[in-house]
């Protein structure tokens, strides 16, 4: 299993592999930089698909300018067994997201709220989601996890999104874990 006394956090996408955190961070940086007026959204989230001898974790890390454009990339983790308990699988996801939103220190947040200031009236904004994959649904088999989940991420300050808008760990994170 990766973490970070193994090895360095490992990020890609379609068009890069093997970036560091720092690079990840410098291309969010400029993305943001290259058009300061808008309104971004910081998502992180984490879905898992459970197979024959591993369970897949894939972390997504995308910056959204609405409506405007958007940069991302994954972080994989294998755990190397069926993780067959849905409160487990579902507070791994969530810990692998805390582990990402905790590289992006008050420093880095201040240099990406930086960013946005001096526009501010002209409409740029800068606010930091987890994306968790559960819903609140009476037919969800997680909705009696909404409250402790969300209440996590509320504790490291960022916005809790739950289904239908956790797209970053439904859709985005979720296509990488088949």
């Amino acid at each position: 299993m990766e973490n970070s006394s193994d090895r360095p956090y490992l990020f890609s996408n379609l068009s890069e592999k093997e970036m560091s955190f720092d690079q990840v961070f410098n291309h969010i940086i400029n993305f943001m930089q290259s058009q300061a007026h808008g309104r971004f959204r910081l998502i992180i989230g984490t879905d898992s698909q459970v197979h024959q001898t591993k369970t897949v974790f894939i972390t997504g890390i995308v910056i959204l300018n609405e409506g405007k454009g958007v940069w991302a990339c994954i972080r994989k983790v294998v755990v190397p067994r069926k993780m067959k308990h849905l409160h487990e699988r579902i507070s791994y996801e969530l810990s692998l997201s805390e582990e990402i939103v905790a590289l992006f220190t008050e420093e880095k947040k201040a240099r990406l709220i930086d960013i946005v200031l001096p526009n501010l009236y002209q409409g740029a904004s800068f606010t930091m989601e987890g994306h968790i994959d559960i819903g609140a649904g009476k037919r969800n088999k997680t909705r009696e996890f909404v409250n402790e989940m969300v209440t996590r991420l509320e504790a490291i300050g960022v916005e809790p999104k739950i289904k239908p808008d956790a797209f970053v760990a439904s859709s985005y994170a979720n296509r990488y874990t088949k």
